[in-house]
């Protein structure tokens, strides 16, 4: 088919050269660069057309649908509404405005005219595609989930398909079968952004938090500065005992996105463990879970003289904790070792 447009546009650019106004030769052959994935030289064409016959539906139609495909959705729309004055119900058009809609994130207009697509054109993977993300939106995941498994029947092993349906089924919970959605799409399209921070999320959720660092660690190489992302990546660190690292991803998921609850909260979380442990001493002294938790916090950062301080304090107030013993002579022995490390250097 490829091999075929390719002759088919080079015949066209010879009857061009020939016929350099004929409206019909430039439609053909905006219409095949279309296809052909040059969108730039689509849209000459088409608006040499609408120049030449103006009002045709046709033009317009593959108008709309080229500039949608170059992220200009405002001036799609229009193009599109007006197929839908001279050519009243075509699926074609529907589904392609309804995607745009979608996207300016008008749901509700949306979602009418992909049903009306589905009316005229049922069993159409893409419009099936589209309708199950605009319910997604709506947060309809059930409604979403029937869409997308008669798109995966329809047209299998398509990424958006796998890759939303993954998406919704990690938001039901199903996590294992978000997984395995996840899963196929990362063969299929390996090192997508969007796959691996879903990836990482659901793993997370599985509690496999080295397997969600790993690819939340890919995802912050492809598309570095993206709260959530970093509030994701915080929150696997913190999993892993990596308070200092959870703190400096959040830390920066704060300043990107200052009013997020999700970053805020765990911001807050990982602040508390780290910083605020002084104020409740100061609010109860001496509470043995409040300095116990002071000396593990501080461990994990390394700070094992200040670990020790504080083990040494619930000592005093627990000197038959046979647990507390242990603590502090495990931190003793590695404040040694820590010691001896630092001055090797």
């Amino acid at each position: 088919m490829l091999e075929d447009s390719q002759g088919a546009l080079k015949d066209l650019d010879k009857v061009y050269v020939l016929e350099p106004n004929n409206a019909f030769i430039l439609q053909n052959r905006g219409n095949i660069k279309r296809m052909l994935e040059d969108s730039q030289g689509a849209l000459k064409d088409l608006e040499k057309v609408n120049v030449l016959e103006p009002n045709n539906a046709f033009t317009f139609k593959l108008h709309g649908h080229v500039k949608r495909i170059l992220k200009d959705y405002q001036r799609a729309l229009k193009d599109l509404d007006k197929v839908d004055v001279f050519e009243l119900n075509n699926a074609f058009t529907l589904k392609w405005r309804g995607d745009v809609k979608s996207t300016l994130k008008d749901y509700e207009r949306a979602l009418e005219d992909l049903d009306k697509a589905d009316a005229f054109e049922p069993n159409n993977a893409f419009t099936l595609q589209s309708h199950g993300n605009v319910k997604r939106m709506l947060e309809d995941y059930q409604g979403t989930l029937e869409d997308l498994h008669k798109a995966d029947v329809l047209k299998p092993n398509n990424v958006f398909t796998l890759g939303s349906r993954g998406d919704v089924k990690k938001m039901l919970e199903d996590s294992q079968g978000a997984l395995n959605d996840l899963n196929k799409v990362d063969v299929l399209e390996p090192n997508n952004a969007f796959t691996l921070q879903n990836h990482g999320h659901v793993k997370k959720m599985l509690e496999d938090s080295q397997g969600a660092l790993n690819d939340l660690n890919k995802v912050d190489v492809l598309e570095p500065n993206n709260a959530f992302t970093l509030q994701n990546h915080g929150h696997v660190k913190k999993m892993l005992d990596d308070c200092q690292g959870a703190l400096e991803d959040m830390d920066k998921a704060n300043v990107l996105e200052p009013n997020n609850a999700f970053i805020f909260k765990w911001h807050g979380h990982v602040k508390k463990i780290l910083k605020d442990l002084d104020k409740a001493d100061v609010f109860e002294p001496n509470n043995v879970f409040t300095l116990v938790l002071h000396a593990y916090t501080n461990w994990s950062l390394n700070n094992y003289q200040i670990a020790l301080e504080t083990m040494e304090k619930v000592h005093v107030l627990e000197p038959n904790n046979h647990l507390i013993l242990q603590t502090q002579n495990w931190l003793k022995w590695m404040l040694i070792e820590y010691q001896f490390i630092i001055k090797s250097l």
